[in-house]
């Protein structure tokens, strides 16, 4: 995945706090996923604004240690899965 990549949530992709789990869940076609805190964050940047680049600095600024190769991993999954999409004009 390049780092200079925007990634977005796909139109049929939603994040929402779930009260009940009382963490974020990503809201696709007949699925919910759980998202982890780390997982919330990720997607909370994926605007289509930011590069992957930018949320790998992001992450930086509010953890000890963020590796490009984890960020770029998670969202290729997602990807893979048509929930985000990466835009790379």
């Amino acid at each position: 995945m390049p780092l200079t990549g925007r990634p977005t949530l796909t139109r049929g992709a939603k994040m929402r706090w779930d009260a009940t789990r009382e963490r974020h869940v990503l809201l696709g076609p007949e699925t919910v996923v759980v998202l982890n805190p780390t997982g919330a964050d990720i997607l909370g940047l994926c605007d289509g604004h930011r590069s992957v680049a930018d949320i790998v600095d992001e992450l930086g600024r509010r953890y000890d240690r963020v590796v490009d190769d984890e960020v770029s991993g998670f969202l290729e999954k997602l990807v893979a899965r048509r929930w985000v999409v990466i835009s790379s004009d």
